[in-house]
């Protein structure tokens, strides 16, 4: 696969391994495992990201919890039966893996870049303090026929300006991955604990 062809999705996560590896899937005798890394915010918080690796690219044997690394791939998404219903899951999958001795600059910690098209119509709203949001869902095309969907969160004058688009409008996306703890009812007396991942939009362009 050329690097041309992967070009309109690219992320780039710097931050620390806060888990074991746990086995995903296989694909032509290739075993893909899961494994979660904590990457700092500037806020003193931590987005808690799960990454898609191949065994080819490391030893899933090993330890590496609190190990820092840089890890460079794609944001991906794939549907997962849960019951009778599907559940969109996302991790960034890997395509290289980078340990680091010592980092500084955590302006550049989480990246990614997204060139896709709207296919749900934006939902604009505020919040009880008047700040503006507009949530997005990106269908970003991979090679092969297969697409990947990404939600992403507008802010202020970009969720103004995101609110307009249309489904099929094509989009350019930079900012950055976050995870975001919410409650999901399953029943009237259960509830769940879930994290939910999606971009946090720092800019954002039509290019229609």
């Amino acid at each position: 696969m050329s690097e041309k062809m992967i070009e309109n999705n690219k992320v780039s996560v710097i931050g620390e391994i806060v888990s074991g590896f746990t086995f995903s899937h296989e694909v032509f005798g290739e075993g893909f495992y899961m494994v979660d890394i904590a990457v700092n915010r500037l806020s003193d918080q931590a987005d808690v990201i799960p990454l898609m690796i191949s065994e080819r690219l490391i030893d899933v044997e090993g330890n590496y919890e609190s190990c820092t690394i840089e890890a460079v791939g794609q944001f991906r998404s794939y549907n997962r039966h849960e019951g009778t219903k599907n559940r969109l899951v996302l991790s960034v999958f890997v395509r290289e893996i980078h340990f680091m001795e010592e980092f500084t600059d955590y302006t550049k910690t989480n990246q990614i870049f997204l060139d896709g098209y709207i296919c749900k119509a934006p939902i604009y709203r505020k919040t009880p303090l008047g700040r503006e949001i507009a949530d997005l869902l990106l269908a970003v095309n991979r090679p092969y026929g297969k697409s990947d969907y990404i939600p992403c969160i507008a802010w202020g004058r970009n969720a103004r300006y995101a609110s307009g688009f249309t489904v099929g409008t094509r989009v350019k996306v930079w900012g950055r991955v976050q995870s975001r703890e919410y409650t999901k009812k399953l029943t009237d007396t259960e509830c769940e604990k879930r994290v939910a991942y999606e971009v946090s939009v720092s800019k954002l362009e039509c290019s229609e």
